[in-house]
Protein backbone atom coordinates (compact mmCIF):
# COMPACT_ATOMS: atom_id res chain seq x y z
CA UNK A 1 0.00 0.00 0.00
CA UNK A 2 2.65 2.52 1.04
CA UNK A 3 5.73 2.78 -1.13
CA UNK A 4 8.17 5.22 -2.68
CA UNK A 5 6.51 6.68 -5.74
CA UNK A 6 8.63 8.04 -8.60
CA UNK A 7 7.79 11.64 -7.67
CA UNK A 8 9.33 11.11 -4.18
CA UNK A 9 12.84 10.48 -5.48
CA UNK A 10 15.10 13.46 -4.90
CA UNK A 11 18.09 12.14 -6.88
CA UNK A 12 20.43 11.48 -3.95
CA UNK A 13 20.64 7.70 -3.94
CA UNK A 14 21.34 6.98 -0.27
CA UNK A 15 18.61 9.39 0.88
CA UNK A 16 16.13 7.86 -1.57
CA UNK A 17 17.00 4.38 -0.26
CA UNK A 18 16.48 5.50 3.32
CA UNK A 19 13.16 7.12 2.40
CA UNK A 20 12.12 3.76 0.90
CA UNK A 21 12.72 2.13 4.28
CA UNK A 22 10.57 4.72 6.03
CA UNK A 23 7.72 3.94 3.63
CA UNK A 24 8.23 0.24 4.42
CA UNK A 25 7.57 0.98 8.09
CA UNK A 26 4.38 2.77 7.07
CA UNK A 27 3.41 -0.27 5.02
CA UNK A 28 4.11 -2.53 8.01
CA UNK A 29 1.76 -0.43 10.11
CA UNK A 30 -0.86 -0.54 7.36
CA UNK A 31 -0.61 -4.35 7.16
CA UNK A 32 -0.96 -4.59 10.95
CA UNK A 33 -4.00 -2.33 10.85
CA UNK A 34 -5.70 -4.72 8.43
CA UNK A 35 -4.53 -7.91 10.17
CA UNK A 36 -7.76 -9.46 11.43
CA UNK A 37 -5.95 -12.45 12.93
CA UNK A 38 -4.04 -10.48 15.55
CA UNK A 39 -6.52 -9.29 18.17
CA UNK A 40 -3.86 -7.78 20.45
CA UNK A 41 -1.50 -5.65 18.41
CA UNK A 42 0.28 -3.98 21.33
CA UNK A 43 3.66 -5.73 20.90
CA UNK A 44 3.73 -5.26 17.14
CA UNK A 45 2.84 -1.56 17.44
CA UNK A 46 5.63 -1.25 19.99
CA UNK A 47 8.13 -2.90 17.62
CA UNK A 48 7.08 -0.76 14.66
CA UNK A 49 7.38 2.44 16.71
CA UNK A 50 10.79 1.48 18.10
CA UNK A 51 12.14 0.47 14.69
CA UNK A 52 10.67 3.57 13.07
CA UNK A 53 12.17 5.87 15.69
CA UNK A 54 15.62 4.22 15.59
CA UNK A 55 15.74 4.26 11.80
CA UNK A 56 14.45 7.83 11.61
CA UNK A 57 17.20 9.06 13.95
CA UNK A 58 19.79 7.28 11.77
CA UNK A 59 18.26 8.66 8.58
CA UNK A 60 18.15 12.23 9.87
CA UNK A 61 21.78 11.99 11.03
CA UNK A 62 22.83 10.70 7.59
CA UNK A 63 20.85 13.39 5.81
CA UNK A 64 22.21 16.17 8.04
CA UNK A 65 25.78 14.92 7.62
CA UNK A 66 25.33 15.09 3.84
CA UNK A 67 23.86 18.59 4.06
CA UNK A 68 26.81 19.72 6.17
CA UNK A 69 29.24 18.21 3.67
CA UNK A 70 27.77 20.31 0.85
CA UNK A 71 27.32 23.34 3.10
CA UNK A 72 23.58 23.38 2.52
CA UNK A 73 22.16 26.74 3.58
CA UNK A 74 18.78 25.45 4.80
CA UNK A 75 20.19 22.83 7.17
CA UNK A 76 18.95 24.61 10.28
CA UNK A 77 15.32 24.43 9.09
CA UNK A 78 15.83 20.75 8.30
CA UNK A 79 17.25 20.02 11.75
CA UNK A 80 14.29 21.69 13.46
CA UNK A 81 11.80 19.72 11.37
CA UNK A 82 13.72 16.52 12.08
CA UNK A 83 13.67 17.19 15.84
CA UNK A 84 9.94 17.89 15.77
CA UNK A 85 9.31 14.63 13.93
CA UNK A 86 11.31 12.59 16.45
CA UNK A 87 9.47 14.34 19.30
CA UNK A 88 6.16 13.35 17.71
CA UNK A 89 7.34 9.73 17.50
CA UNK A 90 8.23 9.94 21.19
CA UNK A 91 4.70 11.17 21.89
CA UNK A 92 3.26 8.21 19.99
CA UNK A 93 5.48 5.88 22.03
CA UNK A 94 4.41 7.47 25.33
CA UNK A 95 0.76 7.29 24.29
CA UNK A 96 1.25 3.66 23.25
CA UNK A 97 2.77 2.81 26.63
CA UNK A 98 -0.50 3.91 28.24
CA UNK A 99 -2.04 0.77 26.65
CA UNK A 100 -4.86 2.42 24.75
CA UNK A 101 -8.00 0.41 24.18
CA UNK A 102 -8.42 1.07 20.46
CA UNK A 103 -5.19 -0.14 18.91
CA UNK A 104 -6.44 0.29 15.34
CA UNK A 105 -7.20 3.95 16.00
CA UNK A 106 -3.68 4.36 17.34
CA UNK A 107 -2.18 2.75 14.24
CA UNK A 108 -4.30 5.03 12.02
CA UNK A 109 -3.04 8.15 13.82
CA UNK A 110 0.57 7.00 13.46
CA UNK A 111 0.06 6.20 9.78
CA UNK A 112 -1.68 9.46 8.97
CA UNK A 113 1.02 11.53 10.64
CA UNK A 114 3.92 9.49 9.24
CA UNK A 115 2.75 9.45 5.63
CA UNK A 116 1.58 13.06 5.52
CA UNK A 117 4.82 14.29 7.10
CA UNK A 118 7.04 12.10 4.92
CA UNK A 119 5.40 13.07 1.64
CA UNK A 120 5.33 16.79 2.47
CA UNK A 121 8.89 16.76 3.79
CA UNK A 122 10.27 14.88 0.80
CA UNK A 123 8.42 16.93 -1.81
CA UNK A 124 8.83 20.39 -0.29
CA UNK A 125 11.97 20.24 1.85
CA UNK A 126 14.27 17.36 0.90
CA UNK A 127 13.56 17.99 -2.78
CA UNK A 128 15.46 21.27 -2.48
CA UNK A 129 18.71 19.61 -1.39
CA UNK A 130 21.20 19.79 -4.27
CA UNK A 131 22.26 16.37 -5.51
Amino acid sequence: MYEMKPEYYIGIDFIDEEHKQLFQYADEAYELLHDEFTPDKYDRIDTILENLRDYTVKHFADEEEYMESIQYKKIFTQKIQHQEFVQKLDEFMDYHNDEIEDQNEQIMKILEYLVEWLVNHILHVDGQIPG
